[in-house]
């Protein structure tokens, strides 16, 4: 009997992966590839979105060549915040995207905020004024790129994130969409229209024409184009950004429900239920889905920006391993980090510190200090970082996590695992498919064309691979000692000048 297939797209920050699954949530082929990543200043991180779609293209070629079943459906997810500009007849880039990890905007963020407008836009959005975040990224190009913003005015040039962009590649630029969850975080959306702010596009100087139309995260809402997709005509029928792609990888469809992704940063989401639940302590209030009856989940959310990137730079950066993978290898060699402290804050601090100059730091080193010393100050710090956020996220969302579902490439890392247990006193719940992104993006398109009657059924097709319960905290693991170095290294780099650039302080 043939399986209904559904094809997940996680287009990411460093490459594009493609997965079929099928409808007993099996992975049944995967495809992967890189793109590149472009660094013209200090703080500065861009895609070329041409790039993005190749990358796509490859991934998506790899993983229906080694399918055994057609496909049915096609859901997204994407790295969020992202910022594309592409002509709307030719798709043609007429500039790289601006990632979501670039600072460039932290001057910018300043004086919006010393101009008194940080108030009004965390209430309208649950965000706060951060680079992180989409509307001064394009702003940004409105001050810096005249020749893309006058195509912009023109109605020429379209812009939206990640999603958006593959979208109108995969239609041939039929369809200008975007989902409640990646609206949400753009410093546009207002969470309680769940609509484009037009008081919020007037405070950033942005055209809403040039926005995409918000569709909801699961049902049919645009065809591929045989064309310029691989010669598939299907569904695009699943979108969501990659952290709330995660969430419903993880079946957290109830209030209370958990995940942590440890990708190139890590990301906490806690489902709230239909409530808007406001921090005060630096997390994120967020859409987590968006259903085609118009209602709308939500969670709060604590974003790290650097974790997985941080083993990348030991790896690139220091070339103390030669892949991401023989960092758990190289932290055994020694028993703890012997006083050694690793802030990976290497493109500024996330939640719930929130400081767009800090830089990273590694702290306590001495005569002894190994290579193995820093491999497990680096797992330390990520946990650490983690730990942070969940313990705001408890009071906050005043829930009580027994568990903590996690996901990501980093995930796989046994160690890590386990110093998160030791630190949070809880259990660390290790799916068997670590590609909860993928398949929270599979899910969705299945939800949305009949594949899973109910998110229900989604929770039934969910296995745990491994159940890490804490131990005895090892005594180098002071959470006091933590919060010191991560004060040491806040407000580091000031900006330059608003073209690029930083300088020491």
């Amino acid at each position: 009997m043939s399986i209904m297939a559904i094809l997940a797209l996680d287009a990411g920050t460093t490459g594009v992966t493609a997965l079929v699954v099928g409808s007993d949530a099996a992975v049944l082929a995967r495809g992967y590839a890189e793109f590149p990543q472009h660094f013209p200043a200090d703080g500065w991180v861009e895609h070329d979105p041409g790039e993005i779609w190749s990358a796509t293209l490859a991934a998506t070629g790899a993983a229906l060549a080694a399918s055994p079943e057609s496909i049915s459906a096609v859901g997204i997810t994407n790295q969020r915040e992202t910022v594309c500009f592409w002509d709307r007849e030719t798709l043609g880039a007429p500039r790289r995207a601006i990632v979501w990890q670039d600072r460039r905007t932290a001057a910018d963020c300043q004086r919006l905020r010393d101009a008194g407008h940080e108030p009004l836009i965390r209430a309208r959005t649950g965000l706060r004024l951060d680079p992180y975040f989409s509307a001064t990224k394009i702003a940004w190009v409105r001050d810096h790129d005249r020749d893309t913003w006058s195509n912009v005015q023109s109605g020429r040039v379209a812009i939206g994130t990640v999603d958006s962009y593959l979208i109108a590649r995969m239609t041939r630029g039929l369809h200008h969409v975007t989902d409640p969850t990646n609206a949400s975080r753009t410093l546009l959306y207002d969470l309680e229209s769940g609509s484009f702010s037009p008081e919020l596009a007037d405070i950033f100087g942005i055209p809403l024409d040039a926005l995409p139309s918000i569709v909801p995260s699961y049902g049919p809402v645009a065809m591929t184009d045989p064309a310029t997709f691989l010669g598939m005509e299907i569904p695009i029928a699943g979108i969501a950004g990659d952290q709330q792609a995660a969430l419903v990888g993880q079946a957290g469809f109830d209030r209370g429900d958990a995940k942590c992704t440890y990708g190139t940063g890590s990301f906490l989401l806690v489902n709230t239920g239909t409530k808007i639940v406001r921090s005060g302590g630096g997390l994120l209030t967020t859409v987590a889905l968006g259903a085609p009856d118009g209602s709308r989940t939500f969670a709060l959310e604590g974003a790290i920006f650097v974790t997985g990137s941080a083993v990348q730079w030991l790896r690139d950066g220091l070339g103390i391993i030669t892949s991401a993978s023989e960092v758990e290898q190289l932290a055994r060699t020694v028993g703890d980090s012997a006083g050694v402290v690793f802030v990976p804050a290497l493109t500024g601090l996330g939640a719930p510190d929130w400081d767009p100059y800090a830089r990273g730091m590694i702290i306590g080193i001495n005569r002894g200090t190994t290579a193995g010393h820093i491999a497990r100050a680096t797992l330390e710090g990520i946990a650490f970082e983690v730990a942070d956020v969940v313990d705001l996220m408890v009071r906050e969302a005043h829930v009580s996590l027994s568990q903590l579902n996690v996901d990501g490439g980093a995930a796989a890392n046994d160690l890590l695992c386990q110093i998160q247990a030791d630190l949070l006193d809880i259990e660390v719940l290790r799916p068997r498919e670590l590609q909860s992104t993928g398949l929270g993006a599979a899910f969705l398109a299945g939800l949305g064309t009949g594949v899973w009657a109910s998110p229900q059924d989604i929770a039934m097709s969910r296995e745990v691979d491994h159940r890490f319960t804490p131990q005895s905290l090892d005594a180098q693991l002071s959470r006091e000692r933590w919060r010191d170095a991560v004060n040491r290294s806040r407000g580091w780099a000031e900006p330059a000048d608003d073209s690029g650039g930083t300088t020491g302080r």
